[in-house]
């Protein structure tokens, strides 16, 4: 899909609402284009490989922003990808809610790492990239009691923030929040905006 950006404006290569929303809170306009990357089979290869969790973000971000600057030229685009890292395995985001149940009993009581990468590409080549992580260690709940948070959670909330929205009802599973929380989110802002500065 190509799109022509109008003056001062990146290409978001990602359908997050959340990562839309820090950049045009920093002031940085954007105008989605989904990659409709199939990240699955991709995860699975890296991880046959023996890939880190730090390298399949770093991946995943890449082949977003190159597939969508292929066909869109001359114009920045930034693809974007997070992973949970618990114990050096990734976990994937749930496909439905006994899949959220699940990933929260496995975090439960334990610390884990969000690691967050951003891809800068043009014209199919990546030009810069940045991954940082975050360390949130989760209090002890009962089932009863992850159930009733799961509850309280929006499908919408539910399957993008990789079963919790660290601004919303999801600050109250940790006890310990270590790292930039626009990390977490899905996009540091900051190194981003080091980067584009002068450029847009």
């Amino acid at each position: 899909m190509k799109y022509m950006p109008i003056k001062n404006e990146i290409i978001l290569a990602s359908k997050s609402k959340v990562r839309k929303e820090i950049l045009e809170k920093n002031n940085i306009k954007c105008h989605v284009v989904v990659s409709n990357t199939d990240e699955e089979p991709i995860k699975a290869s890296l991880l046959n490989e023996g890939a880190s969790p730090e390298l399949i973000s770093k991946n995943l971000a890449e082949i977003k922003a190159t597939k969508v600057s292929a066909t869109n030229e001359n114009f920045l685009v930034l693809g974007a990808d997070s992973v949970i890292d618990l114990d050096n395995s990734i976990i994937s985001k749930p496909k439905n809610r006994n899949e959220a149940l699940e990933i929260l009993k496995k975090l439960n009581g334990k610390y884990h790492y969000l690691i967050s990468s951003v891809t800068i590409a043009m014209n199919g080549s990546m030009i810069w990239n940045y991954t940082d992580k975050a360390k949130l260690t989760m209090k002890s709940f009962s089932i009863n009691e992850l159930q009733e948070y799961l509850s309280k959670i929006s499908d919408d909330a539910l399957y993008s923030y990789n079963v919790y929205q660290i601004e919303g009802e999801g600050r109250n599973l940790f006890s310990k929040i270590e790292g930039d929380e626009n990390t977490i989110m899905g996009l540091p802002i900051k190194k981003i905006k080091d980067f584009l500065k002068d450029k847009i």
